[in-house]
Protein backbone atom coordinates (compact mmCIF):
# COMPACT_ATOMS: atom_id res chain seq x y z
CA UNK A 1 0.00 0.00 0.00
CA UNK A 2 1.53 3.37 -0.94
CA UNK A 3 2.41 5.69 1.89
CA UNK A 4 -0.23 8.45 2.02
CA UNK A 5 -0.02 9.41 5.68
CA UNK A 6 -1.71 12.70 6.61
CA UNK A 7 -3.26 13.20 3.18
CA UNK A 8 -6.71 12.08 4.25
CA UNK A 9 -6.35 13.53 7.73
CA UNK A 10 -5.63 16.90 6.18
CA UNK A 11 -8.57 16.71 3.80
CA UNK A 12 -10.98 15.65 6.54
CA UNK A 13 -10.03 18.17 9.18
CA UNK A 14 -8.35 21.28 7.80
CA UNK A 15 -11.46 22.27 5.80
CA UNK A 16 -14.04 21.64 8.53
CA UNK A 17 -15.04 25.27 8.90
CA UNK A 18 -15.44 25.87 5.17
CA UNK A 19 -18.95 25.93 3.76
CA UNK A 20 -19.89 22.29 3.03
CA UNK A 21 -21.19 21.42 -0.41
CA UNK A 22 -24.75 20.17 -0.38
CA UNK A 23 -24.79 16.48 -1.41
CA UNK A 24 -27.12 15.03 -3.98
CA UNK A 25 -29.34 13.54 -1.27
CA UNK A 26 -32.98 14.34 -0.66
CA UNK A 27 -34.49 14.33 2.82
CA UNK A 28 -38.12 14.55 3.87
CA UNK A 29 -39.48 12.13 1.28
CA UNK A 30 -39.75 9.06 3.51
CA UNK A 31 -43.25 8.41 4.92
CA UNK A 32 -43.42 8.77 8.70
CA UNK A 33 -44.47 5.14 9.22
CA UNK A 34 -41.45 3.90 7.23
CA UNK A 35 -39.17 6.30 9.07
CA UNK A 36 -40.46 5.09 12.43
CA UNK A 37 -39.96 1.45 11.43
CA UNK A 38 -36.41 2.16 10.26
CA UNK A 39 -35.50 3.99 13.45
CA UNK A 40 -36.99 1.23 15.61
CA UNK A 41 -35.14 -1.45 13.63
CA UNK A 42 -31.81 0.37 13.92
CA UNK A 43 -32.33 0.92 17.63
CA UNK A 44 -33.09 -2.78 18.19
CA UNK A 45 -30.05 -3.85 16.16
CA UNK A 46 -27.88 -1.44 18.11
CA UNK A 47 -29.11 -2.88 21.41
CA UNK A 48 -28.54 -6.42 20.13
CA UNK A 49 -25.02 -5.51 19.05
CA UNK A 50 -24.22 -3.96 22.44
CA UNK A 51 -25.64 -6.99 24.25
CA UNK A 52 -23.17 -9.23 22.39
CA UNK A 53 -20.22 -6.88 22.24
CA UNK A 54 -16.77 -8.42 22.62
CA UNK A 55 -13.82 -6.90 24.43
CA UNK A 56 -11.93 -7.32 21.14
CA UNK A 57 -14.37 -5.15 19.17
CA UNK A 58 -12.62 -2.43 17.24
CA UNK A 59 -9.48 -4.47 16.58
CA UNK A 60 -9.56 -3.51 12.89
CA UNK A 61 -10.34 0.16 13.42
CA UNK A 62 -6.91 1.56 14.12
CA UNK A 63 -6.11 4.78 12.26
CA UNK A 64 -3.77 3.24 9.69
CA UNK A 65 -6.26 0.60 8.55
CA UNK A 66 -9.19 3.01 8.57
CA UNK A 67 -7.24 5.53 6.50
CA UNK A 68 -6.25 2.79 4.05
CA UNK A 69 -9.90 1.78 3.66
CA UNK A 70 -11.00 5.40 3.17
CA UNK A 71 -8.29 5.97 0.57
CA UNK A 72 -9.33 2.79 -1.26
CA UNK A 73 -12.93 3.99 -1.32
CA UNK A 74 -11.85 7.45 -2.46
CA UNK A 75 -9.71 6.04 -5.24
CA UNK A 76 -12.48 3.71 -6.39
CA UNK A 77 -15.21 6.36 -5.93
CA UNK A 78 -17.25 4.07 -3.71
CA UNK A 79 -20.56 5.50 -2.56
CA UNK A 80 -20.31 6.69 1.04
CA UNK A 81 -23.53 5.01 2.17
CA UNK A 82 -22.19 1.54 1.43
CA UNK A 83 -21.88 -0.68 4.51
CA UNK A 84 -18.68 0.38 6.21
CA UNK A 85 -15.83 -1.92 5.09
CA UNK A 86 -14.19 -1.82 8.52
CA UNK A 87 -17.48 -3.13 9.93
CA UNK A 88 -17.12 -6.19 7.70
CA UNK A 89 -13.53 -6.64 8.84
CA UNK A 90 -14.54 -6.16 12.46
CA UNK A 91 -17.30 -8.76 12.25
CA UNK A 92 -14.75 -11.49 12.88
CA UNK A 93 -14.03 -10.22 16.40
CA UNK A 94 -15.60 -13.32 17.94
CA UNK A 95 -12.68 -15.46 16.81
CA UNK A 96 -9.61 -15.94 18.93
CA UNK A 97 -6.93 -13.28 19.25
CA UNK A 98 -4.41 -15.76 17.86
CA UNK A 99 -6.41 -16.13 14.64
CA UNK A 100 -6.70 -12.35 14.32
CA UNK A 101 -2.93 -11.98 14.68
CA UNK A 102 -2.29 -14.69 12.09
CA UNK A 103 -4.63 -12.95 9.67
CA UNK A 104 -2.92 -9.62 10.31
CA UNK A 105 0.47 -11.16 9.54
CA UNK A 106 -0.74 -12.98 6.47
CA UNK A 107 0.49 -11.87 3.06
CA UNK A 108 -3.14 -11.86 1.99
CA UNK A 109 -4.19 -9.17 4.42
CA UNK A 110 -4.26 -6.31 1.90
CA UNK A 111 -6.19 -8.50 -0.51
CA UNK A 112 -8.69 -9.43 2.21
CA UNK A 113 -9.05 -5.79 3.22
CA UNK A 114 -9.71 -4.83 -0.39
CA UNK A 115 -12.24 -7.65 -0.67
CA UNK A 116 -14.13 -6.14 2.28
CA UNK A 117 -14.22 -2.79 0.46
CA UNK A 118 -15.29 -4.50 -2.74
CA UNK A 119 -18.10 -6.47 -1.07
CA UNK A 120 -19.32 -3.48 0.94
CA UNK A 121 -19.54 -1.35 -2.19
CA UNK A 122 -21.37 -3.92 -4.30
CA UNK A 123 -24.71 -3.24 -2.62
CA UNK A 124 -24.78 0.29 -4.08
CA UNK A 125 -21.86 0.63 -6.47
CA UNK A 126 -20.56 -1.88 -9.01
CA UNK A 127 -16.85 -2.14 -9.67
CA UNK A 128 -15.77 -4.60 -12.34
CA UNK A 129 -13.31 -7.33 -11.46
CA UNK A 130 -10.93 -5.99 -14.13
CA UNK A 131 -10.91 -2.54 -12.51
CA UNK A 132 -10.36 -4.13 -9.09
CA UNK A 133 -7.40 -6.17 -10.33
CA UNK A 134 -5.95 -3.07 -12.03
CA UNK A 135 -6.25 -1.08 -8.81
CA UNK A 136 -4.51 -3.76 -6.75
CA UNK A 137 -1.71 -3.88 -9.32
CA UNK A 138 -1.30 -0.08 -9.08
CA UNK A 139 -0.61 -0.38 -5.34
CA UNK A 140 1.91 -3.17 -5.80
CA UNK A 141 -0.31 -6.20 -5.16
CA UNK A 142 -0.76 -8.22 -8.33
CA UNK A 143 -3.36 -10.98 -8.38
CA UNK A 144 -5.56 -12.75 -10.87
CA UNK A 145 -9.31 -12.36 -11.21
CA UNK A 146 -9.70 -15.85 -9.82
CA UNK A 147 -7.64 -15.02 -6.73
CA UNK A 148 -9.71 -11.89 -6.12
CA UNK A 149 -12.98 -13.81 -6.40
CA UNK A 150 -11.65 -16.50 -4.07
CA UNK A 151 -10.76 -13.82 -1.52
CA UNK A 152 -14.26 -12.36 -1.69
CA UNK A 153 -15.75 -15.82 -1.27
CA UNK A 154 -13.55 -16.43 1.77
CA UNK A 155 -14.83 -13.23 3.38
CA UNK A 156 -18.43 -14.12 2.55
CA UNK A 157 -18.10 -17.61 4.01
CA UNK A 158 -16.46 -16.23 7.15
CA UNK A 159 -19.43 -13.88 7.60
CA UNK A 160 -21.94 -16.61 6.71
CA UNK A 161 -22.89 -14.54 3.64
CA UNK A 162 -24.36 -11.81 5.84
CA UNK A 163 -22.81 -8.45 4.88
CA UNK A 164 -25.65 -5.95 5.14
CA UNK A 165 -24.64 -4.66 8.57
CA UNK A 166 -26.04 -1.39 9.92
CA UNK A 167 -23.29 1.20 9.81
CA UNK A 168 -22.98 4.59 11.55
CA UNK A 169 -23.90 6.54 8.41
CA UNK A 170 -27.23 4.70 8.23
CA UNK A 171 -27.99 5.92 11.77
CA UNK A 172 -26.96 9.47 10.86
CA UNK A 173 -29.17 9.51 7.77
CA UNK A 174 -32.18 8.12 9.63
CA UNK A 175 -31.87 10.63 12.49
CA UNK A 176 -31.51 13.48 9.98
CA UNK A 177 -34.74 12.29 8.39
CA UNK A 178 -36.33 12.62 11.84
CA UNK A 179 -35.01 16.18 12.14
CA UNK A 180 -36.30 16.99 8.67
CA UNK A 181 -39.73 15.56 9.50
CA UNK A 182 -39.90 17.61 12.68
CA UNK A 183 -38.66 20.71 10.83
CA UNK A 184 -35.94 21.05 13.46
CA UNK A 185 -32.94 21.90 11.32
CA UNK A 186 -32.51 23.78 8.08
CA UNK A 187 -30.86 23.03 5.82
CA UNK A 188 -30.50 19.34 6.63
CA UNK A 189 -28.51 18.73 3.43
CA UNK A 190 -25.68 20.98 4.66
CA UNK A 191 -25.82 19.31 8.05
CA UNK A 192 -25.57 15.94 6.30
CA UNK A 193 -22.52 17.02 4.31
CA UNK A 194 -20.70 18.16 7.43
CA UNK A 195 -21.87 15.11 9.40
CA UNK A 196 -20.11 12.88 6.88
CA UNK A 197 -16.86 14.77 7.43
CA UNK A 198 -17.24 14.65 11.22
CA UNK A 199 -17.92 10.91 11.06
CA UNK A 200 -14.83 10.36 8.93
CA UNK A 201 -12.77 12.45 11.34
CA UNK A 202 -13.98 10.42 14.33
CA UNK A 203 -13.05 7.15 12.62
CA UNK A 204 -9.58 8.50 11.90
CA UNK A 205 -9.15 9.89 15.43
CA UNK A 206 -11.15 7.13 17.14
CA UNK A 207 -8.60 6.17 19.78
CA UNK A 208 -7.85 9.72 20.89
CA UNK A 209 -11.50 10.81 20.96
CA UNK A 210 -12.81 7.81 22.88
CA UNK A 211 -9.89 7.96 25.30
CA UNK A 212 -10.88 11.56 26.03
CA UNK A 213 -14.49 10.49 26.53
CA UNK A 214 -13.36 7.73 28.89
CA UNK A 215 -11.34 10.19 30.96
CA UNK A 216 -14.32 12.56 31.07
CA UNK A 217 -16.73 9.78 32.06
CA UNK A 218 -14.52 8.35 34.81
CA UNK A 219 -13.02 11.68 35.97
CA UNK A 220 -9.72 9.82 36.03
CA UNK A 221 -6.64 10.49 33.91
CA UNK A 222 -5.60 6.83 34.14
CA UNK A 223 -8.76 4.67 34.00
CA UNK A 224 -8.46 1.13 35.32
CA UNK A 225 -8.63 -1.97 33.15
CA UNK A 226 -12.14 -2.67 34.43
CA UNK A 227 -13.26 0.83 33.46
CA UNK A 228 -11.78 0.39 29.99
CA UNK A 229 -13.53 -2.96 29.53
CA UNK A 230 -16.86 -1.50 30.63
CA UNK A 231 -16.36 1.40 28.24
CA UNK A 232 -16.36 -0.92 25.21
CA UNK A 233 -20.16 -0.59 25.02
CA UNK A 234 -19.80 3.19 24.71
CA UNK A 235 -17.24 2.82 21.91
CA UNK A 236 -19.54 0.44 20.05
CA UNK A 237 -22.78 2.42 20.51
CA UNK A 238 -23.72 3.52 16.99
CA UNK A 239 -26.74 5.48 18.19
CA UNK A 240 -24.59 7.56 20.52
CA UNK A 241 -22.02 8.02 17.77
CA UNK A 242 -24.59 9.20 15.22
CA UNK A 243 -26.26 11.62 17.63
CA UNK A 244 -22.85 12.97 18.60
CA UNK A 245 -21.84 13.35 14.95
CA UNK A 246 -24.99 15.30 14.05
CA UNK A 247 -24.78 17.47 17.15
CA UNK A 248 -21.09 18.26 16.55
CA UNK A 249 -21.80 19.13 12.92
CA UNK A 250 -24.68 21.36 13.99
CA UNK A 251 -22.48 23.05 16.58
CA UNK A 252 -19.87 23.86 13.93
CA UNK A 253 -22.51 25.20 11.54
CA UNK A 254 -24.56 27.26 13.94
CA UNK A 255 -24.96 27.46 17.73
CA UNK A 256 -28.72 28.01 17.51
CA UNK A 257 -28.97 24.92 15.32
CA UNK A 258 -27.15 22.96 18.01
CA UNK A 259 -29.82 23.95 20.54
CA UNK A 260 -32.52 22.53 18.30
CA UNK A 261 -30.68 19.24 17.85
CA UNK A 262 -31.20 18.57 21.55
CA UNK A 263 -34.54 17.02 20.62
CA UNK A 264 -32.52 13.99 19.50
CA UNK A 265 -32.20 13.25 23.18
CA UNK A 266 -35.95 12.70 23.31
CA UNK A 267 -35.90 10.59 20.14
CA UNK A 268 -33.03 8.31 21.17
CA UNK A 269 -33.19 8.39 24.96
CA UNK A 270 -29.56 9.52 25.13
CA UNK A 271 -29.12 12.13 27.85
CA UNK A 272 -28.33 15.75 26.86
CA UNK A 273 -25.23 15.52 29.08
CA UNK A 274 -23.89 12.53 27.14
CA UNK A 275 -24.51 14.36 23.86
CA UNK A 276 -22.82 17.50 25.19
CA UNK A 277 -19.78 15.52 26.36
CA UNK A 278 -19.45 13.84 22.97
CA UNK A 279 -19.72 17.17 21.14
CA UNK A 280 -17.26 18.92 23.45
CA UNK A 281 -14.61 16.23 23.01
CA UNK A 282 -15.12 15.95 19.24
CA UNK A 283 -15.04 19.69 18.57
CA UNK A 284 -11.98 20.03 20.82
CA UNK A 285 -10.10 17.42 18.78
CA UNK A 286 -11.21 19.05 15.51
CA UNK A 287 -9.97 22.42 16.74
CA UNK A 288 -6.65 20.94 17.85
CA UNK A 289 -6.15 19.29 14.47
CA UNK A 290 -7.06 22.52 12.69
CA UNK A 291 -4.48 24.36 14.77
CA UNK A 292 -1.83 21.73 14.12
CA UNK A 293 -2.23 22.05 10.35
CA UNK A 294 -2.16 25.86 10.49
CA UNK A 295 1.10 25.87 12.44
CA UNK A 296 2.72 23.04 10.46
Amino acid sequence: MPTTTHTLNNASSASFFAEPQAPNVKFGEVPFSTLLDSLTDLNNKNKQHLANVSSCCGSFRNATLVESVFLMCEELSCIASSPHPSRLMDSGDNRSREDAVLTMLSDKFILLMFSCVQLASKLTHHLSVSMAVAFLKSVGHSCSKGTLLESELLVLKTLDFSINFPNPLMYVETLLEVLEYNAAVAPVTHLYALSQRVLQFIFLQRTAIYNSLLVAATACQSPSLEQRVNFVCVREDYMLLSVGVIAAAAFVLNLSTWEKVRQLSDVTGISPQSISDFVRVTVLHIARTEGAFKTA
